[in-house]
């Protein structure tokens, strides 16, 4: 009896189709692919890692230190007259809250969710775009009242650094890239919590520079668009020199 289920067992191995030589490697589970990796989404990883260590600094280091340094990153108008490349960078370098901010969870969402749509660096352009266009649209404004004599000289100097700008224009992005009721859903949702901030008047130039912000990632739906088709075309192609290439 042990032998004839012996030899039946063998006959039920033989009877299976040999391994494939060269296996499909098995996809990360989808919940992994809403968080960067060094890999899949470089931009995106090196900039929270990036941003991870600038939290830490403001949280821990001497406070005089840490004002002194924010001051000197902040995007005010008289740091734009003197060094605007330089604090146009710098100041997005930091998040206004820390890291427990919430728009360090959209950062890490939102800009994966583009960079694997549309490669790192045209995630990186779009954000840049919006962190630079609408910060200068609502610092000038700033310098002209204070230079008519709305505002006072102090204005001149108002912190101002963060990555949210970056973070709105990256969302009005990413939405063109989505099915129908994705991207309205998403651009409901933002444009509801902008227009909040407007109506609660807390901070209204800052409120007024995610709504251009937003404004302006929706307006590079056609480049984001043509983008990710390219990058499409190419993973194809690369997957198909890739199977070419491997032996039969």
């Amino acid at each position: 009896m042990e032998w004839s289920a012996a030899r039946k067992g063998r006959g039920d191995l033989r009877g299976r189709p040999p391994p494939d030589p060269h296996p499909t490697p098995r996809r990360p589970q989808a919940w992994l692919r809403l968080l960067p990796t060094p890999t899949g989404t470089p931009f995106t990883f090196g900039y929270a890692v990036v941003l991870a260590l600038t939290s830490l600094f403001t949280e821990y280091a001497d406070a005089g230190l840490v004002g002194r340094v924010l001051q000197g990153s902040s995007t005010d108008v008289a740091h734009l007259a003197r060094a605007p490349a330089h604090v146009l960078v710098a100041s997005a370098l930091w998040v206004a809250g820390g890291i427990t901010s919430v728009y360090v969870i959209a950062f890490l969402l939102v800009l994966t969710a583009l960079e694997r749509r549309i490669g790192g660096w045209r995630a990186a352009g779009v954000f840049l775009l919006g962190h630079g266009v609408a910060t200068l649209a609502t610092e000038i404004p700033v310098g002209l009242s204070v230079l008519l004599g709305h505002l006072p000289d102090s204005s001149l100097h108002r912190y101002d650094y963060g990555i949210s700008f970056g973070v709105a224009a990256s969302v009005g992005a990413l939405a063109g890239l989505l099915g129908l009721w994705p991207r309205w859903i998403l651009l409901a949702v933002s444009a509801w919590l902008v227009v909040e901030g407007l109506v609660a008047f807390t901070d209204p130039l800052t409120d007024w520079g995610h709504l251009l912000a937003l404004t302006i990632g929706v307006a590079t739906w056609p480049w984001v668009r043509r983008s990710r088709k390219a990058a499409v075309a190419a993973a194809a192609a690369s997957a198909e020199s890739v199977t070419a290439a491997t032996p039969p």
